[in-house]
């Protein structure tokens, strides 16, 4: 029985680079039917991004278009006017990341692909919501940070390197494609109900300012009381009218900070994260992990409050203690005391983990040829019933032919659209 979740679904895929891509692999690895549109003999941007072969496709569109099929098709052209339109009406699904307007100016706008199938959601995602002010900027990864709080809330507080810092993660890109993947299919199961097919509008912005909103809920706590405890500035320092950066706090109510390990000076990431709980069950058991039984008695470390007071005094003591192991015998140590720990993994670490492997935290593809095997991260939850099966990446219009005669397209005409500049670049003029 094939459990796949989007098994009979179709989804026109006009998107490129990241942040589109990255919703269209997430409904192929679901069991959608993926029909990538690329430009002929260009195709997506990433394809030659980063390459380490200039003859081979860049990892940045591996690890972003598996499973996929790539059809290549000129819009423009009159007959790829025409291909589309009939993509299009046998489409449950239609996702376009382009800058605003150009949809418009193609001729497949919402309002046209709806009136061509009803039935069709059409998925967007652009920099801003149509009411920002910042909505004619051109957006990239970095522009969504900044604008959406994560730059001003991210890094250090003092110092040479209190700078607005974005983060590792992609919260612009692939953080903003998981948000439109969620909007899609919450649109499938709507068209259930009304056998209509909506418009998912998804902001980079937004789904940045998502995975901000604590950072709005302390925002809200400086407004009312004009500090915060949590933060390493409080007590010592005067707290301004916006959230600070703070650090390697933890940013809850809890005290958590990454501290040094003893190989730190010649490994950069020879660190661990430990937090320490508000509860007294659990502080207790932590000064019993650490050795510091001496904090239960006193005013200064005994309760959450105080400790919020003398964070400076309990970072140093912790480093040193966490200073004398390296970072796994930390881990393992405080970890049978019931205390929040973990080492600074490096990508390195991660991805030579072979218990990671498990067929959805990251997963090897086989694309053949001189790419051989490759590593992504797969489908980030797992479900009971089904497991994605993760294939290679199609070659630039390697699948042309096949859906072209999919929709009724002929041989002899398939030859004529490569010929007049439809689906492969025309000749160049004699001289």
């Amino acid at each position: 029985m094939n459990t796949a979740p989007l098994q009979g679904i179709k989804v026109i895929d006009f998107t490129e680079v990241q942040s589109g891509p990255s919703c269209t692999q997430l409904l192929a690895w679901l069991g959608a039917e993926v029909i990538k549109i690329e430009r002929p003999g260009v195709g997506d941007a990433t394809r030659k991004e980063l390459q380490f072969d200039p003859n081979e496709p860049s990892y940045y569109f591996l690890q972003l278009n598996s499973n996929k099929k790539s059809l290549a098709l000129d819009a423009k052209t009159p007959d790829g006017k025409e291909i589309l339109t009939k993509l299009i009406k046998e489409a449950d699904i239609f996702v376009e990341n382009l800058h605003p307007g150009a949809m418009d100016k193609l001729g497949f706008s919402w309002d046209a692909v709806h009136a061509l199938n009803p039935k069709c959601i059409y998925g967007t995602i652009k920099g801003f919501p149509v009411s920002s002010k910042f909505k004619d900027l051109k957006a990239y990864e970095p522009i969504a940070q900044v604008t959406a709080a994560a730059a001003s809330t991210t890094g250090w507080y003092e110092g040479e390197y209190n700078v607005p810092t974005q983060s590792g993660a992609a919260l612009g890109d692939s953080n903003t494609g998981m948000h439109l993947t969620i909007g899609l299919l919450a649109a499938l199961a709507q068209r259930e109900r009304t056998g209509e097919g909506c418009y998912v509008y998804q902001s980079m912005h937004n789904a940045c300012l998502n995975l901000c909103r604590i950072k709005t809920r302390d925002q809200l706590t400086l407004d009312r009381i004009g500090y915060l405890t949590q933060f390493p500035q409080y007590p010592n320092e005067k707290f301004g009218d916006y959230v600070p950066r703070s650090g390697n706090t933890e940013g809850s109510g809890v005290l958590g900070w990454t501290y040094k390990c003893k190989n730190w000076a010649t490994d950069p990431n020879d660190y661990v994260y430990v937090i320490l709980q508000r509860g007294a069950k659990e502080f207790e058991l932590a000064c019993k992990g650490l050795g510091f039984e001496d904090w239960l008695t006193n005013p200064d470390f005994n309760t959450a409050d105080a400790r919020d007071r003398h964070k400076d005094e309990i970072i140093k003591r912790i480093e040193s203690y966490t200073i004398t192991k390296d970072k796994y015998e930390v881990t393992a140590e405080l970890s049978k005391f019931g205390i929040p720990v973990g080492p600074v993994m490096s990508t390195k670490e991660i991805m030579d983990d072979e218990t990671a492997y498990d067929g959805n935290t990251l997963v090897k593809i086989n694309q053949g040829g001189k790419i051989g095997e490759f590593v992504t991260v797969g489908v980030p939850f797992t479900m009971s019933n089904y497991q994605p099966t993760y294939g290679p990446c199609p070659t630039l219009g390697g699948d042309t032919a096949d859906v072209l005669k999919s929709i009724g397209y002929t041989d002899d005409q398939i030859a004529s659209f490569a010929k007049n500049g439809t689906t492969a670049p025309m000749p160049a003029p004699a001289k």
